[in-house]
């Protein structure tokens, strides 16, 4: 097996500002790992928050690449077993192997991926569209150039209620809320009354991720869903959860690719939380993989190539926010020349 790297810099189609912060574009490693004529591909991007550069991922992955190409039909459930004391500290890459190679194997094996798993593509949960914090104007405008059944509207500002109520003037969509760790216990439990009023369907992560005390508060007198983001990086969370928030979010680069995610959503599930699968603004490469996991799935948030100015790949498509499958095997992706 060999591994090839691709570098991008995936530009943003418009400024895209969360309460951490504004971005206008991403850095993106592409993992292609190739046998017997095939190719799988996996995704990882660079992320501030966590502490993760393209040229990071570069370097490690030269390093371990021997540890990378061995090869033996390993299953990706295995493959990644096989990874992971290698790749423990950085979640982000074995994401991108495990995609890469859960891509190759599905191929070779001449199935898509969501064959492979056994699952059929029925009653499949739509994606939101995401408009990040800017002016009332701005965002509106936002909506108009892309009109969606779905969209994910990002706050974390002292006007955000005010936000809401000027958008819902332009739009009969569901609105979903994610204030990215921007609001305190009091300020959560007396938005939830509000936004609920203005058709909110959940809320996601509003309090620091590490405010176990204050989301037990919220999740008991909310109005509304709590979905825990970033609350929820890595499977061992996914427990924690439990009576805390109402649902979980499940992103592939945190918890380290699709064979934990998978474990990660089978759990939520035992557990009665509600299951969503979100992105990190990958390209088509990461947004395809997350695909074949939406029959799995409560809600999802797979609009990551939407926001680019030009994708570096084919795969999965949107259609206002039904998802349509490639009708290349495994994750059914393919890079641009």
């Amino acid at each position: 097996m060999k591994l090839i790297i691709h570098t991008y810099n995936l530009k943003l189609k418009h400024p895209f500002t969360i309460s951490r912060g504004t971005r206008t574009e991403i850095p993106s490693i592409i993992v292609e790992l190739s046998h017997n004529g095939k190719s799988g591909f996996g995704e990882a991007t660079a992320n501030p928050y966590y502490n993760t550069t393209v040229e990071k991922f570069e370097e490690e992955l030269i390093e371990k690449h021997k540890t990378i190409e061995v090869f033996s039909n390993q299953t990706p459930e295995e493959y990644w077993t096989y990874l992971l004391p290698y790749f423990a500290n950085n979640m982000f890459l074995l994401c991108a192997l495990d995609e890469a190679y859960t891509d190759l194997y599905t191929r070779l094996q001449n199935l898509k991926l969501y064959q492979y798993w056994s699952l059929k593509l029925e009653n499949l949960p739509q994606t939101n569209y995401t408009i990040g914090i800017d002016s009332i104007e701005k965002m509106t405008s936002k909506m108009k150039e892309v009109p969606w059944p779905i969209y994910k509207i990002k706050l974390g500002t002292k006007d955000d209620i005010q936000i809401v109520t000027e958008l819902r003037k332009h739009s009969n969509s569901v609105f979903r809320i994610d204030a990215n760790c921007g609001w305190e216990v009091t300020e959560t439990v007396k938005n939830s009354v509000e936004l609920k009023k203005l058709g909110v369907e959940f809320i996601e992560q509003p309090l620091p991720a590490d405010n176990w005390k204050g989301s037990k508060v919220v999740y008991e007198n909310s109005h509304l869903p709590i979905i825990a983001d970033e609350s929820c990086i890595v499977e061992t969370d996914v427990e924690k959860c439990y009576n805390h928030f109402h649902g979980v979010n499940v992103k592939l680069m945190k918890c380290g690719g699709l064979t934990p995610a998978k474990r990660m959503i089978t759990k939520a599930k035992s557990l009665g939380l509600k299951t969503m699968v979100g992105c990190m603004t990958e390209s088509s490469v990461g947004i395809s993989a997350i695909a074949h996991l939406t029959p799995l799935l409560d809600y999802v948030d797979m609009d990551g190539a939407l926001l680019l100015k030009n994708d570096i790949a084919k795969g999965v498509t949107l259609n206002n926010g039904d998802i349509v499958f490639s009708k290349l095997n495994g994750t059914g992706v393919l890079l641009n020349k």
